[in-house]
């Protein structure tokens, strides 16, 4: 499923398995319930997902028995559902997503007149009750894969030139966030995905700065260089992979198909 969908699409085979277990099996809590009724309502949301996502398929049917107890409008809530094909990763086929910095699924995204207030990613810190009352009360929240979201909004606004000339605090900042190699990972593979190869090639270069020791992030920006065109920097990412992890299958295949494209002499002036 993809696209703008609905609840009554989900309810639908074969989707509706883990859709109505999920929902008519969640016990919302009703005191906070209560809460929200009338402040929830003042808001309008978007909802991105993947029907092929553990974690949008456990709170988004949820995230919609809360809804139905609140009697939120169907107007004010708007559904996409992503795909993750290899090209069009956590793309929709209108590209609703664009310019909304999603990278992880589900992501709920909380708007009052017509700015977005907060949101929630992937997953509530809490509860989806208690984290929707501390947005539409106004408190303090932060979402999940903080570092993630500060270097998307960073790349919405700022120039990967200024991002340069920064970089060495920008890394000490995010190294004391990130959760793990991968949460920058999956961003720089957002925008691989959309080929916007400068801002994917930026991201996975930050992230070995980040994590020199893990070979999956040079494995990355080695990817983007490929993508790109870009040889002779791919070949030197790739044997940093094996430096790391010599035991690697895809780094030796990446090379071999790289020396057809170079040639076996400028293969080995970029080894050694």
């Amino acid at each position: 499923m993809l696209g703008i969908i609905n609840e009554k699409g989900l309810k639908q085979a074969p989707f509706n398995v883990w859709f109505d277990a999920n929902h008519d099996n969640y016990l919302v809590n009703d005191k906070i319930i209560k809460k929200l009724k009338d402040s929830l309502n003042q808001y309008t949301i978007k909802v991105f997902l993947g029907t092929w996502c553990g974690d949008s398929k456990k709170e988004v049917p949820q995230f919609y028995s809360i809804l139905d107890a609140t009697k939120f409008p169907d107007s004010q809530l708007e559904t996409i559902a992503l795909d993750n094909t290899q090209d069009a990763y956590k793309q929709a086929p209108n590209h609703e997503e664009k310019g909304m910095n999603v990278h992880r699924v589900p992501t709920f995204i909380f708007y009052k007149n017509g700015k977005e207030a907060n949101r929630i990613v992937e997953h509530p810190k809490e509860t989806l009750e208690r984290d929707m009352l501390k947005i539409v009360n106004g408190e303090r929240y932060t979402p999940n894969y903080p570092a993630a979201n500060f270097l998307q909004n960073q790349l919405a606004e700022i120039t990967l030139d200024s991002l340069k000339r920064g970089e060495n605090r920008l890394v000490s900042m995010l190294s004391e966030y990130v959760k793990g190699s991968r949460e920058l990972n999956t961003v720089g593979y957002i925008y691989l995905r959309a080929n916007e190869l400068d801002k994917a090639m930026y991201v996975f270069d930050l992230n070995t700065k980040i994590f020199p020791y893990k070979y999956n992030v040079f494995d990355s920006l080695a990817e983007a260089y490929f993508e790109k065109e870009n040889y002779t920097e791919a070949l030197k990412n790739y044997y940093k992979v094996l430096s790391l992890k010599p035991d690697d299958k895809n780094a030796p295949e990446m090379i071999e198909k790289i020396k057809e494209k170079l040639g076996k002499d400028k293969t080995q002036e970029v080894k050694s």
